[in-house]
């Protein structure tokens, strides 16, 4: 309790009775927790800690071996999407443009696997019972992600690769304000100076690209073409945040077993209306259909693991890291399809991941209730731990906590 009292006055001074002063105080007892929690690192780095107004760490609390699996596991979803693009990429020099029977695949593998094991479920955790009380809420998840997928893979028919790397950074700003409105995260000042950088990675990408002459694509109507772009951005930011708020406030298979239920409903049907006569004409053989066997369990992969990272850290975490799967696969096309190397294409990678370091390395926090005040100092000192979303939260401390606000 006197490490309580101790940490609660680091950097509070001078704003007695102010909201900044309650805000300070819930950082402090937070602060303290993560000192009790792990005593042992704090007599290793006790000399690190750095006071900074009202924020207090130590370099050691941010450079963790969870933030580097965090970095590790990101990356891994960025080579995952960049075999789904090299998979695309032969598919289209074989003349097979199907993206919605690709996209079938997938979400027919999600049904076997995620919506059997929830089928066997009993009680609450049942699908008919969630089909029940939250059909409509997963029937928007599901329909936003397939059509978020079908939006961007349209657009290359009428814009060109470099519009569609820079529009599609757009699911970030745009996921970061539905978080704020709809899952009460609060961002600090290096989360958006993190954004930034990540993005200015984007851009030299997309310099050398430029510099390059790597214009893929088509220009046929570009504002058509960006326009998808931009629609399928915002609706990847709502598939991303439903996301979020199902695996860590639910369960991760009852997620990937209503997308792949609705997902494969959704996409069977508009398989059949748009893509009948496309896949009647595609010539079978061993070699194409290794092509879709693999565009398929890429994505399954995808699907599978992400929602894993996305409870360590959050879904514009995640979209952070993926910016470096545009990256990846132009450095297959440097072997496989021939694209010319640029020295800018190492600098972005650095840039992008340097940003996302940022990014995780500060955790961000859920909006504090109106008049904390009212609360007793126990259930503050409980609370605190709850609001904090990050690399730096134990698994274990947040489902206890989930489990008594269940009660």
């Amino acid at each position: 309790m006197k490490l309580l009292e101790l940490f609660s006055g680091v950097g509070c001074s001078g704003t007695q009775g102010s909201d900044d002063e309650r805000r300070c105080h819930s950082d402090a007892y937070s602060l303290a927790l993560k000192v009790m929690e792990h005593p042992e690192e704090d007599r290793l780095c006790g000399k690190w800690r750095v006071a900074c107004g009202m924020y207090s760490f130590n370099f050691r609390d941010i450079f963790t071996w969870r933030l580097v699996k965090t970095i590790i596991m990101g990356q891994v979803l960025s080579l995952l999407i960049c075999g789904t693009a090299v998979s695309c990429q032969y598919l289209t020099d074989a003349k097979v443009e199907t993206p919605m029977l690709q996209s079938f695949l997938n979400y027919a593998l999600l049904l076997l696997i995620y919506t059997t094991i929830l089928s066997t479920r009993k009680g609450d955790g049942n699908i008919l019972q969630i089909l029940k009380t939250k059909w409509w809420k997963y029937l928007v998840m599901g329909l936003a992600d397939v059509e978020a997928n079908y939006a961007v893979v349209k657009a290359y028919q009428f814009t060109n690769l470099t519009s569609i790397q820079l529009l599609d950074c757009f699911v970030i700003p745009v996921l970061m304000l539905l978080s704020w409105f709809f899952l009460k995260t609060r961002y600090r000042p290096v989360h958006f100076v993190a954004v930034t950088v990540c993005l200015l990675g984007v851009g030299a990408m997309v310099g050398a690209d430029v510099l390059a002459g790597r214009v893929q694509g088509s220009t046929s109507d570009v504002v058509l073409g960006d326009g998808l772009v931009l629609l399928s951005a915002a609706l990847y930011a709502v598939s991303n945040m439903c996301q979020e708020h199902t695996v860590k406030n639910l369960s991760r298979v009852e997620f990937l077993g209503m997308m792949g239920l609705f997902g494969t409903v959704i996409s069977g049907i508009q398989l059949a209306v748009l893509e009948t006569h496309a896949v009647a004409a595609i010539t079978w053989s061993l070699y194409i259909s290794m092509l879709f066997a693999g565009y398929a369990l890429c994505m399954f992969a995808l699907y599978s693991f992400m929602p894993v990272v996305v409870k360590m850290t959050s879904a514009t975490a995640v979209n952070l890291s993926l910016l470096t799967a545009d990256l990846f696969s132009l450095f297959c096309g440097l072997f496989l399809f021939h694209y010319k190397f640029s020295a800018l294409y190492i600098i972005s990678f650095v840039v992008i991941t340097v940003g996302f370091v940022m990014f995780n390395a500060i955790p961000t926090y859920l909006a504090l209730p109106e008049d904390p005040a009212e609360e007793s100092v126990d259930h503050r000192t409980e609370s605190s731990s709850d609001r904090l979303l990050g690399p730096h939260r134990d698994n274990q401390s947040t489902e206890a906590v989930t489990a008594v606000s269940a009660l």
